[in-house]
């Protein structure tokens, strides 16, 4: 299914990269920075049935819908990106309260659990959304989520979509096939590689200083690629024993999809960068997955104007509106 208004950006706003980058930077994050500061936003920590505790941000819209989004940001982004909170801002003036979610070991949250993140995850995230979606204080529950969270979005929804009463998800720019985006990043554009080493180390790092007897010090130290970290962490911190192993137990292509039963959206451009659109033809059909594929928009960016206006946030709205009937 493609939308009425397939986005169609101005001359100047046409380089993947552009998009890519104005996502997160310049006057969007400004914008985000101004909206934070007007937010009332409530602390939250989220657990799962495991002891898993996840922080999250909740905000409520002044004429509240009894209508709930969960956002998760991306790989080393926060409940407090810029994307995320724009995409808030633009939901709560609709009537929707929104939920941003922190991954384990995203935003301010090394501390909470002793073991590393790792993009397989998803049933942690699923079962503490579990325990605030049971309150039931909302009738309706949408879940949506940009890069690797949106990854997470859609394996929540196919895995666990019925039991959390989801309404609907909305995936934009998910790693289809995890591998080759991995590729696509070290091919590329070589800012992207550098951008996700910087944070991912900064990360592990902030993550020793919390649990120093995971005692990873020198090996990290001695890190100097997205590739060493993956050789370093997947074998340790997770259950599989190789890369590979590990990028396939996350990937969307084949039937992973397969048991979604409601609505689910999956928003891509064909100039992204860090994630091959391609493989997005390697997903198994299904009746309740829309997949929507434009021209243009970078990776997860779709911006309007150098104001940093982004198409896919009134995707998004228009999408729950539609969830409501």
């Amino acid at each position: 299914m493609q939308p009425s208004n397939l986005f169609k950006p101005p001359r100047h706003l046409r380089n993947a990269h552009l998009q890519t980058m104005l996502n997160s930077q310049g006057p969007r994050r400004l914008r985000a920075r101004s909206i934070l500061k007007a937010l009332s936003s409530e602390a939250l920590i989220l657990q799962a049935g495991d002891g898993t505790r996840l922080l999250a941000e909740l905000d409520h819209a002044q004429n509240s819908r009894s209508a709930l989004v969960i956002l998760l940001h991306g790989w080393e982004g926060s409940s407090r990106s810029a994307y995320l909170v724009t995409t808030a801002a633009s939901l709560l003036a609709r009537g929707f309260d929104v939920l941003r979610v922190n991954l384990r070991d995203h935003g301010d949250s090394h501390h909470l659990n002793r073991e590393i993140f790792n993009s397989t995850r998803s049933p942690e995230v699923a079962s503490a959304l579990q325990g605030f979606v049971e309150t039931g204080a909302y009738e309706r529950v949408f879940l949506a989520g940009f890069s690797l969270g949106a990854s997470f979005a859609l394996r929540i929804a196919a895995d666990a979509g019925v039991e959390l009463g989801l309404d609907a998800s909305i995936a934009v720019c998910p790693p289809t096939d995890p591998a080759r985006a991995m590729d696509a990043l070290n091919q590329g554009f070589f800012v992207y590689e550098r951008y996700f080493f910087k944070r991912w180390h900064e990360s592990l790092q902030r993550k020793l200083k919390c649990f120093p007897e995971l005692d990873f010090a020198a090996e990290l130290a001695a890190s100097k690629s997205l590739d060493d970290l993956n050789r370093l962490f997947i074998p340790r911190h997770t259950i599989y024993d190789e890369v590979d192993d590990y990028f396939a137990a996350y990937a969307l292509v084949g039937d992973r999809l397969s048991c979604m039963a409601m609505p689910a959206y999956l928003i891509a451009a064909e100039d992204d960068p860090i994630i091959p659109v391609d493989d997005l033809a390697r997903i198994r059909p299904n009746e309740n997955l829309h997949i929507e594929t434009h021209r243009y928009g970078g990776h997860c960016g779709f911006l309007e104007n150098l104001a940093a206006r982004s198409w896919v946030e009134q995707r998004i709205l228009e999408l729950v509106e539609q969830g409501l009937g």
